[in-house]
């Protein structure tokens, strides 16, 4: 009798998951990209670093080589390396954001996100947006002292030059996460990131024009994605002051700004596709 009661005396309680769901993948995005944007404006000094080395290039290689370099079509060379300046804070700003995911799985935050009841694809869409946010924020407080080289502070232009940061900034981070997704420690990932910005940076045509270069310079730069970002930015600039530019050509021709933004467009989309497939595999 009294073994019976105390059988009796267990019960199981069901624990209760929720299903996974689109309402449940969206509130994940949102989760995750709210949490990288609290952790990018808490971060005072990385935000300050980022933009040093904008500023380095911009002001004082700009005035520097200016006065050995004659200005060509009448731009002003820090004139003309600005949407470049503008794509290399954003270049570190995103691989940064990405990098976090390295940081969390080191650290264990991130077993707490893997067991939650969504998809893992909304774990790296809320990365990537986090990323592109950070990134267009970067870019933003550069645009404002735009009028500091030349640049015209006109709504169009500066509407244009966000846009065109939004799409760099999520293909970049989309990039980043799946450089991020496979390395365990930050050290590595930082190693890596190394290698890989400085060619992406000096190959897409920020600190030169792209016309006249060798021919094996002239294939590098075109296989380069970042070129098809800095150079939609910098026919915008040219534009709005009535400055001739013939842009990135292939084989003579010049590429629409749309062509180019396209090409950004979908590495970004590939990136994210192949980014989430290795999250889902990742351990």
């Amino acid at each position: 009798m009294s073994v019976s009661l105390v059988e009796s005396s267990h019960i199981v309680v069901p624990v209760l998951v929720p299903e996974r769901s689109f309402r449940n993948d969206l509130r994940a995005i949102k989760i995750v990209w709210h949490r990288d944007i609290i952790r990018f404006w808490r971060d005072k000094p990385r935000i300050v670093a980022s933009l040093i080395q904008p500023i380095l290039y911009l002001f004082v290689l700009g005035s520097g080589l200016s006065s050995m370099i004659p200005a060509g079509r009448g731009v002003p060379l820090r004139t003309f390396l600005f949407p470049g300046v503008i794509s290399m804070s954003v270049l570190f700003t995103c691989f940064f954001s990405a990098g976090s995911l390295v940081w969390d799985r080191e650290f264990g935050f991130m077993r707490e996100m893997l067991v939650a009841p969504v998809r893992r694809g909304a774990i790296v869409a809320g990365k990537c947006l986090g990323g592109a946010t950070a990134g267009v924020l970067q870019g933003a407080l550069l645009i404002a002292i735009g009028g500091l080289v030349g640049i015209p502070y006109d709504p169009v232009l500066i509407a244009t030059l966000l846009a065109e940061l939004l799409l760099l900034s999520f293909a970049l981070t989309a990039f980043g996460v799946l450089v991020a997704v496979r390395i365990k420690g930050m050290q590595s990932f930082m190693a890596i990131m190394q290698m890989l910005l400085m060619p992406l940076f000096f190959l897409s045509g920020a600190l030169f024009p792209l016309n006249g270069l060798p021919g094996w310079l002239t294939v590098l730069t075109r296989l380069d994605p970042l070129t098809y970002a800095v150079d939609p930015m910098r026919r915008a600039v040219f534009e709005r002051l009535a400055i001739p530019t013939a842009g990135v050509t292939w084989g003579g021709a010049a590429v629409p700004v749309p062509v180019e933004l396209g090409i950004v467009a979908a590495m970004s989309i590939v990136a994210l596709t192949v980014a989430t497939a290795q999250f889902s595999k990742a351990d």
